[in-house]
């Protein structure tokens, strides 16, 4: 439609799988915290396999902590902490938070660079030819990048095989260590239909929406 004025988007009916509506929809660009779709996918994934469970509590790491330094959205946690599981996805979902992603993506991979491995190896499962992740939070960084219609299919696969956890993301605000957060996504609060997902923000991806 005319009036969305997005630089790449993709209207898609989940129902049908049916594309509505188009523009770019195969062009790569920076995804900036869309990228926590596939981070969550793989905690989700974990937790289905029983490598984690909600209650379980997960260490700060040192590398977590240091995210403040960069800027993005936190969940505020530090190295003295324990969140849980459930706290960390609440974190990393309604707050968008880059060390909550860190310490989650740490838990499952061991390391960083093995979870971004998972992530790519999964884009590649799925036949996701226009996306390449660097890092688990979307901040900017050479060879990050990710299509509208390649996102898409990541937010299809967490609502088709995760319903129950797809509900995190409904959530409209989240208190961690006194903190409150309302969710990024603006959405749930103005239009009762709308159910998720995710938003995103850099300088240089600009404004990025899953709804």
């Amino acid at each position: 439609p005319p009036e969305i004025a997005a630089r790449q988007y993709i209207l898609l009916d989940l129902a049908s799988n049916q594309v509505l509506a188009e523009r770019d929809a195969d062009t790569p660009a920076e995804p900036a915290s869309l990228t926590k779709l596939m981070t969550a996918y793989l905690v989700f994934n974990a937790l289905r396999d029983k490598k984690l469970t909600l209650t379980q509590t997960l260490p700060v790491s040192l590398r977590a902590w240091s995210e403040r330094k960069g800027g993005g959205s936190l969940m505020f946690i530090d190295t003295t902490m324990t969140p849980t599981v459930d706290e960390l996805l609440k974190g990393m979902i309604v707050q968008s938070g880059n060390d909550a992603s860190v310490v989650l993506a740490e838990a499952v991979g061991a390391s960083l660079d093995v979870f971004v491995t998972m992530m790519n190896k999964q884009a590649q499962a799925w036949g996701l030819k226009n996306t390449q992740f660097r890092n688990v939070t979307g901040l900017s960084e050479p060879g990050h990048y990710a299509s509208a219609r390649d996102i898409a299919t990541i937010a299809a696969k967490i609502i088709t095989d995760f319903p129950d956890f797809y509900t995190y993301y409904s959530i409209r605000q989240f208190s961690y260590n006194r903190i409150k957060q309302d969710n990024r996504n603006l959405l749930l609060g103005r239009d009762p239909t709308v159910d998720g997902m995710k938003t995103g923000f850099t300088e240089t991806a600009g404004y990025c929406l899953v709804a």
